[in-house]
């Protein structure tokens, strides 16, 4: 989700100046590089609706980047240090006992450590600068054994982000370079690389990024989340990864909405996912065609339609709220139909419940009739509910109107239906404080609920991955992308956001 953020706002402010917006995978670690992540961050750009001017690697300037290391070498602002990597972790490490080795001599070592006849961790190349946080000769090169996905066994070391990324914008013409406030402390790195070898320097502005509760972005997190079972894959829709909340069924005009609310400020802040929920229910509240579901059936037979051999078709509107305007489909209606278990009573001493008990009549949505309870029919082995038998009487019929409507299903279809609360427990699941385990410790593991007998209308039959729809009184449901033919799997997308329609 803070990736959605910082596309809105690099490609957002390309749009509003005229200007053009590159991708750019930044390459430099030959270990960390998926081909999966390398199209899904693709794929994210274009679902939110952008297209890139044009896309490139950092591995596209390996060459132009060498030669650029040298040049620094050249003018005694880099040299080769040989202290191990443990030795440079933390802020103040010790300094470097070979900050003023000959140049000579760090460019015969560089060369070397190109040839690949250094090992892993014998050597870096750092430059001569104190970052602005005080860190003191940043690492430019590192030798890494380890083929690349695209320039193949052709390098043994690899450029760092802080050598690389200030100098691809150069060679790239890139006037903007925008980035969120954690890397506001390289930005002396940046623009002395550029000055230093003498190139033309970009502007690097950076802005607050996007924080939510209730989760983790972190990748190795994520990853940990995964190998530990708690989430299926990158695509659990219980994550706030993007394609997460793609297959949950969050419209990307609604994250795009929700990432122009946060605006663009250098103050840090923290957002609850209902904000984010709030932009996804003001979309879908008028994108998503309306259909009738019934998640906990209960069976329920009109008896005064015993004799009726073929059923009724109700034509119900897409969009009940713009009846005249909206398209409209259509939903049978037998003498066997299903309803909530919840929209059911036997206690009539609830003066608040206002839907079928024995005592008191109750609407069908479209239908234009109410039913009356007869008789409860109960299994003979458990006790247990097994019907309702009831008779149906016409809305217009009636001296006194139902108090409320509920919705039903007739001659449904048989689904599977996900419904997902949060991830974790705290607000902060990373914050030891609040969760003293880790983060692991704070999963709630009832998170997702399937199941498996729900009831959707037949106006869904057809319906594909990632279609979206509002079940009446029940909530925004997506399509999931387990769906096959015969067998539609819904992913709750979000609640409705007003649940009293249900009293």
């Amino acid at each position: 989700i803070g990736h959605a953020k910082a596309i809105n706002i690099n490609f957002g402010y390309a749009q509003a100046n005229d200007g053009h917006c590159y991708l750019r995978y930044d390459d430099t670690n030959p270990e960390k590089e998926e081909e999966r992540f390398v199209v899904g961050i693709k794929d994210m750009v274009e679902w939110l609706g952008y297209k890139p001017y044009k896309i490139t690697y950092s591995s596209d300037y390996f060459d132009e980047l060498y030669a650029f290391a040298v040049t620094l070498i050249k003018k005694d602002l880099a040299y080769i240090c040989h202290q191990r990597p443990e030795e440079l972790k933390g802020f103040n490490p010790p300094p470097s006992p070979w900050r003023t080795r000959p140049i000579e001599e760090s460019l015969a070592l560089f060369e070397a450590m190109k040839s690949g006849k250094l090992a892993e961790g014998e050597a870096t190349l750092r430059m001569k600068i104190t970052l602005e946080e005080g860190k003191q000769d940043p690492v430019a090169y590192r030798i890494k054994m380890a083929a690349h996905h695209r320039t193949g066994n052709k390098w043994c070391i690899y450029p760092t982000y802080d050598f690389t990324h200030c100098l691809v914008d150069s060679l790239e013409n890139i006037t903007h370079s925008l980035c969120t406030k954690e890397f506001q402390t390289r930005r002396s790195a940046y623009y002395w690389l550029c000055n230093s070898l003498d190139v033309y320097c970009p502007v690097q502005w950076e802005y607050s990024r996007l924080n939510v509760n209730y989760t983790v972005v972190s990748k190795r997190k994520i990853a940990k989340l995964i190998s530990e079972r708690i989430v299926d894959d990158w695509d659990d829709p219980r994550l706030f990864t993007l394609t997460a909340l793609r297959r949950r069924g969050f419209p990307s005009l609604a994250i795009n909405n929700f990432c122009a609310l946060m605006g663009l400020t250098v103050a840090s802040a923290v957002v609850d996912p209902a904000m984010l929920e709030a932009s996804v229910r003001d979309v879908l509240n008028v994108t998503a065609p309306r259909a009738m579901a019934v998640l906990s059936p209960i069976r329920v037979l009109i008896t005064n339609m015993a004799n009726q051999i073929t059923p009724t078709y109700i034509e119900i509107p897409d969009f009940p709220s713009d009846p005249a305007n909206s398209a409209k489909h259509m939903v049978p209606l037998e003498k066997e139909i299903f309803i909530e278990r919840e929209d059911f009573k036997e206690d009539t001493t609830d003066s608040n419940f206002r839907r079928l008990t024995p005592k008191q009549i109750v609407g069908l949505r479209h239908a234009g009739y109410a039913i009356e309870l007869k008789e409860v029919v109960r299994d003979p082995a458990t006790g247990e509910i097994d019907h309702l038998e009831v008779i149906r009487h016409p809305i217009e019929s009636l001296k006194t109107k139902p108090k409320a409507f509920i919705h039903w299903v007739s001659v449904p279809l048989t689904v599977e239906v996900r419904l997902y609360e949060r991830l974790f427990n705290h607000k902060n699941p990373e914050d030891p404080n609040e969760v003293p385990g880790g983060f692991l410790s704070d999963c709630n593991l009832d998170s997702k609920t399937t199941l498996t007998n729900a009831l959707v209308d037949v106006s869904v039959k057809y319906a594909q991955p990632f279609q979206q729809f509002q079940f009446e009184r029940v909530g925004f449901f997506s399509v999931d992308t387990d769906s096959r033919i015969g067998k539609l799997v819904f992913n709750r997308t979000v609640s409705l956001k007003d649940s009293a329609g249900k009293n």
